[in-house]
C-alpha cells in the first residue's frame, strides 16, 4: 500500500545570507577572553564558557551583564568597560575562532551550484571587516553587512533587503540564516525565509524553536536540502 504521507516540497534559494557570530563562526572564545580580561583588571573572578556562550551572540553589554551579573545594572562605569573589551576582543579577533562544523561544506556547495552568500551580522564594522578577513573560508562572501553599514541593525529588515539588493536577489528568493529572535524577526520583515542556527548561541532549543523561522536546523548540514 503507498505511503498516505505528502511529503514537504523542497524549497530552493537563489541566495543565502548568514548571520556571523554563532552561525557561521564560533567566536565565543575569543570573546569569553576578552571578557575575562576586564573581568580580572576590576579584581572580578573570571567565567567559564557556560556563562560567556549563550551571551555571545549578543553584543558586549549582554557579555559584561554575565560577567558582572547583578553588580552590572548599577556599574557606574558600564560605557568604559564596554569599550575595554572592545579593545581587548579587536587584538585577539581571531586567535580561537573558527568554522562552526559543516559550515566549510555548505560554503562550497553553494559555490558549486552558482547560489549567492553573503554575510549580515550586527557586529560593528571595524570588528567585522578583520575578522572575516581572517578567515579563509569566509573570503567567498559576495557581501558583507555589518551593524552600522547603515542608520539601523536588526531586528530593522533594512540591512537585510540591503545585502538582497548587493547579491542582486530578490528578498523572497533569500534565505536568512541565524541564532537570535532578532535574526528570525528581521528575515520576516523583510520578506525572506528564515532558518535558526541551533548549533549556535541559542538559550535552548525550545525557545529557538518557538521564534517561528522557516526552518530550524540542527547542523549545516541541514541546509543541504534547500541547494
Amino acid at each position: 500500500m503507498a505511503d498516505s504521507k505528502t511529503a514537504t516540497p523542497v524549497i530552493s534559494y537563489d541566495a543565502f545570507i548568514f548571520d556571523l557570530d554563532g552561525t557561521l563562526l564560533d567566536t565565543a572564545d575569543d570573546l569569553g577572553a576578552a571578557l575575562n580580561s576586564v573581568l580580572v583588571d576590576h579584581d572580578q573572578p573570571q567565567v567559564s564558557a557556560d556563562i560567556y556562550r549563550p551571551a555571545a551572540s549578543n553584543g558586549a553589554m549582554a557579555l559584561l551583564e554575565a560577567g558582572f551579573g547583578q553588580q552590572w545594572h548599577a556599574h557606574p562605569k558600564q560605557g568604559d568597560l564596554r569599550q575595554q573589551l572592545l579593545n581587548a576582543y579587536a587584538n585577539n579577533i581571531a586567535t580561537h575562532s573558527h568554522c562552526f562544523s559543516g559550515i566549510t561544506s555548505l560554503l562550497i556547495a553553494l559555490e558549486q551550484k552558482n547560489i549567492k552568500w553573503g554575510i549580515m551580522t550586527n557586529k560593528p564594522g571595524f570588528l567585522t571587516t578583520p575578522l572575516v578577513s581572517a578567515i579563509t573560508e569566509l573570503k567567498g562572501a559576495q557581501a558583507v553587512i555589518s551593524g552600522d553599514t547603515l542608520a539601523v541593525a536588526k531586528p530593522s529588515p533594512l540591512p537585510l533587503l540591503h545585502t538582497a539588493n548587493l547579491l542582486g536577489v530578490e528578498p523572497t528568493r533569500c534565505l536568512y540564516i541565524g541564532d537570535a529572535q532578532r535574526d528570525i524577526v528581521a528575515a520576516k520583515a523583510a520578506n525572506m525565509h528564515s532558518a535558526t542556527a541551533l548549533w549556535g548561541y541559542i538559550p535552548s532549543v525550545a525557545d529557538a524553536i518557538g521564534w517561528q523561522a522557516d526552518f530550524n536546523w540542527y547542523s549545516p548540514i541541514d541546509a543541504f536540502n534547500h541547494i
